[in-house]
Formats: C-alpha cells, structure tokens, sequence
C-alpha cells in the first residue's frame, strides 16, 4: 500500500523560509509526478507545484520565484522549499503522487504565517 508522509510544516514569520518534506513508502517512487497543493478552510485544493519523474517542474503563479520543488529519488521523498512566505501562503499543504494506475495523498501538513 502507498502511502504518503508530509512533514516540516508549522509557524513562521511573514518573509520567513520553511522546507516541507514527503516521504513515500510501499511503492518505487521514481515513475511518478509529484506535487504539492494546498487548501485552507472554505476553499478548493490548489496546485502549489508539481515536477515530474524526468525532473520537469511546474509552479502556481502565486509561488513562482518563493518555492522550490525538488525530489530526490533514492529516498523516496519530495520537498517544496518555500521562501519570502506570506500569510496567503498558510494553508494546509498536501503532498501528491501520480502514477499510471493510481494517485495518492499524504495526510497534509499545517503551515502558519503570522507575526
């Protein structure tokens, strides 16, 4: 069973930095597009960015030039490092997975932006 592990939310000042990671298990995590989105309370899930297993990456206009999607593949995991945060940018953050005969979730983490 895949399954998905957000980590390295939390609390952090306007203009600060924070690195989400994702870590996945039970699957070779290398054929598959990943990502990140984000959702906050009322509002759809959102794309914050994606790179693909041929390391092609794709970012929301509201993050391009703050955010950094990387992987690193024989870990298994995903990072977003997100620089210059606002408060637009607190939100729960989901880490995504896509393979050919599935897409999976991780459970979220909590990003907070407030001075």
């Amino acid at each position: 069973q895949v399954q998905l592990v957000e980590s390295g939310g939390g609390m952090v000042q306007p203009g600060g930095s924070l690195r989400l990671s994702c870590a996945a298990s039970g699957t070779i995590f290398s054929s598959a597009t990943t990502g990140w989105y984000r959702q906050t309370p009322g509002k759809q899930r959102e794309l914050v960015a994606t790179i693909t297993s041929g390391g092609t990456t794709n970012y929301a206009d509201a993050v391009k030039g703050r955010f950094t999607i990387s992987r690193d593949n024989a870990k298994n995991t995903v990072y977003l490092q997100m620089s210059s945060l606002q408060s637009e940018d607190a939100a729960v953050y989901y880490c995504n997975a896509k393979f050919v005969w599935g897409t999976y979730w991780g459970q979220g983490t909590q990003v907070t932006v407030s001075s």
